[in-house]
Formats: C-alpha cells, structure tokens, sequence
C-alpha cells in the first residue's frame, strides 16, 4: 500500500512538472489522474489497491458517525423521559479481530459510543467484556458491533 502512494505521489509531482503550474489544484489533478495507472499496474504492485482501503476507511467513519448519532438520540430520549427505564447488564464479545491495532480501534470506537464501554479485554483478545446502558438483547448488540464495525475494521486492515 505505501508503495502504490508512493507512485502516486511521484506521478502528482510528475504532473505538476508537466504542466508547470505548481499550485495545489495542479498537484490534486496530478493525484487524480495518477490513480489511473497506479490502479492499471495493481496487479504488479504488492498488496491490494489502496483506494480499496481508502474507501472502507471512509465507510468506517460514516458508519461509526450514524451509529455515535443514533446512540446520542437513544441516550437523549432516556434522560429526558421522566420515568428511566434502562436495563443496564455486563456481556461479553466474542472478537474474531487478530491484531492489536484493530482490537484497541475496535474498543475505542465502542467506548466513544454512548451507552457503552469496554470494561477489560481478555488476555488472548478474543473476548471483550462490554458493559451496556440497555443490555436486554445482547445477541442484538453483539450482532450489531460484529456486523458494523468488526467487519468494516476487517475489511480495512485486510492485505
């Protein structure tokens, strides 16, 4: 992947030499076109095309923003309600993520979600133990983090 952003890069400035205009629209146009060849030349470079990742990277954050939205308005609908009715309860995830980066990614992305934070991780990081505001379908939640965000995560870190 650094390698293939790397041509990219060279092919920008490349661009920006040909056209001899070195602004910053310039050297974005040369970025752009210089994907072109980077993405024909895929097969010969190592590693997956990097817009690849790029694009899940930016799914990641979109998904992580929709789910942080919803969970602001399930938590603002609790406070505001006169009568609270949570349930919350401890549960455990079973994390089928293998490197560290991904699991501390993963657990930051659950911890920054209202409602929920991690309480520990188990020492081969194949459990995460979660505790939840409203923990009355933990197959739901569990379903809804693996479906989500470990699969986004997965997709990203994928070589």
């Amino acid at each position: 992947m650094a390698l293939q952003i790397l041509i990219n890069i060279t092919l920008a400035f490349i661009w920006v030499l040909i056209v001899s205009d070195l602004s910053l629209g310039s050297l974005f146009a040369g970025y752009l076109i210089g994907i072109i060849p980077v993405f024909v030349l895929r097969r010969f470079l190592p590693g997956r095309f990097y817009m690849v990742r790029v694009y899940y990277s930016i799914k990641l954050i979109a998904v992580f923003t929709i789910e942080l939205i919803k969970a602001n308005y399930e938590l603002s609908k609790i406070i505001i309600s006169p009568k609270i009715d949570i349930h919350p309860g401890f549960f455990a995830y079973p994390c089928d993520l293998e490197e560290e980066w991904e699991i501390t990614l993963l657990s930051g992305l659950i911890s920054l979600t209202p409602g929920t934070v991690i309480v520990a991780i188990s020492d081969d990081y194949s459990t995460i133990y979660i505790h939840g505001l409203n923990a009355l379908d933990v197959d739901a939640e569990i379903s809804l983090i693996k479906n989500r965000f470990e699969k986004l995560i997965a997709e990203v870190s994928k070589p």
